[in-house]
This record gives structure tokens, sequence and C-alpha cells, in this order.
């Protein structure tokens, strides 16, 4: 069973569309959605949560229709948001008694332990911790109540180095279990390089493309060359261009280039701006 299954997702308003979004991400797996800000990135992630009304289309999630009202969506599916939504008065420890009731997996002794590997402080209000604190308490939350499926909107954002490290090696662990899924934005490719098994790409509403991260590095390689030997390229390798005072730069397909021409690696954030950069 897939953790989640997109078909031909619409949202419009004001001047923006999602169109006709289309994803899968299988169980056991991690999936990043990289896009510049406005390209439906945290729309998506709201549709899918019913947090908003989509136009169209179909969200699947963990075999059941996202509108279904089923509780075990809500007690399987794990939700860090861009903005948190604890109540400001609550310290972490009053926090974790409200969510007692409100799962029926909370694992307290998971979300204590948790508590203290991020130093999170038991006993501050939440409106009185800093934003990186704000998003570490969501995280232990998500982790505490047995979800299947973890559905996180810029998760690591507000954190130092070192911590987001730690928290990217927490998700790592969460999917050791090949029945948990998840699905992640995130402004630092960096961290969606390390943890992800598949990487879609949003630009202003619309999907680039979605395939397995591995694969993406293996077929997409840089180029760098005089700009005339650009033109020499076999039909369908060149797929972007960059031209600088020194040649050129050159997003290609490797299956694609001719017997001696070898490009050279490239990063996912990299890919990504340069299938934007003429779009």
């Amino acid at each position: 069973m897939n953790a989640l299954e997109i078909r031909d997702l619409k949202k419009s308003y004001g001047d923006f569309t999602l169109d006709n979004l289309s994803l899968t991400l299988p169980s056991g797996c991690i999936m990043g959605l990289i896009g510049e800000n406005g390209a439906g990135k945290s729309t998506t992630l709201r549709l899918i949560m019913d947090m908003i009304r989509k136009d169209g289309g179909q969200i699947t999630i963990l075999g059941q229709d996202h509108q279904s009202g089923s509780c075990l969506i809500r007690e399987e599916v794990g939700v860090v948001l861009d903005e948190p939504g604890i109540p400001d008065c609550l310290t972490a420890l009053q926090a974790g008694k409200v969510m007692s009731r409100i799962f029926r997996q909370w694992d307290d002794a998971r979300y204590s332990l948790l508590l203290k590997e991020l130093s999170l402080p038991e006993n501050k209000p939440f409106k009185d911790l800093s934003r990186g604190m704000k998003m570490k308490l969501s995280i232990a939350v998500a982790l505490s109540h047995g979800a299947k499926l973890l559905l996180l909107d810029e998760p690591t954002s507000g954190l130092d180095p070192v911590v987001r490290d730690q928290v990217v090696e927490m998700f790592c662990d969460f999917t050791r279990d090949e029945s948990h899924s998840i699905l992640i934005s995130s402004h630092i490719v960096s961290d969606l390089e390390k943890l992800c098994d598949y990487i879609a790409f949003l630009h202003r509403g619309k999907l680039l493309l979605c395939e397995e991260k591995d694969r993406l590095l293996e077929e997409y390689g840089l180029l760098h060359c005089p700009l005339d030997q650009l033109s020499a390229l076999p039909e369908g390798a060149l797929i972007r261009k960059r031209v600088t005072p020194y040649g050129a730069e050159a997003l290609v397909l490797r299956d694609r280039l001719p017997a001696g021409l070898t490009a050279g690696a490239i990063s996912i954030e990299d890919l990504f701006v340069f299938m934007v950069k003429e779009v």
C-alpha cells in the first residue's frame, strides 16, 4: 500500500493555481518537495490535511480518502507546519498531557525522551520559546503518537546545523520501519539531498518532475564547455544552458552525450535551479 497518492489535484485562488498535481509516495520512503516561495508546497500539504478545500482531484492517505473523517488518519498522520499550532500558554509538559487525550497511541515515554534529546525546556510557555525551539517541540509531538506518515513543512527552519543534522537523523530512523513514510518540504535542499528517496520539483503550481533521487543524479549531469560545442550536441541531450563570460554550463542527459564527452556531477539544488531557469 502506498502511504500517499495524489491524482490531478487542483486549487486556485488569487493569481495562483496548483495545476493537476499527481504524486505517489510509497510506504517506507521519504519524498522531498522542492520549490521557490509561492510554488505550491505549503498549499499541497494543507490540501492533503484538508485544511483548505481542493477544487478537483483525489488524495488518498494510507489507503483512505483524506476527507473520509476516519480517526485512523488523524492518529496515523503526524504533522509539523511552518507555523506550529500549539497554544501559546502551554508548556512542553502541558502540551504532552493534552496530546495524550487526543491520540490513543500517545507514547509519553517516547515524548519525554525526545524532549531531552532535543534539549527542550519542560516548563517554559510555548510563546516564550525561540522559533527553533517551537519547531523542535512540534517534531517531538509528531514523533510521539504512533504516526505512520509524517507531513512536514519546513521542519528544519530556524534550527542550527548541529540540531538540523540531529533531526534529519531522527527522520531517517523513523523510516527504518517500512510502514513509515515522510513527505517533507524545505528550502534547505542539502537536508533533502541527505534524507530523501524521492524528489518532486514544484514551480509556479506545476510539477516539473518527480523521480527517485539517485536516478535523478544518474540521469542528469553538468557540462562545462565552449558555447559553440553545445550546438553540436545530439538532439535531446541539452536540457538547459547558462552562458558565462568563460563559456557555458549546461544541464544535460548523460545517456544522450556522444562518446568521449563526460558530464560532471550535479547537486539536487543546482538541478532545480537549472530546471526553473527558463521555464
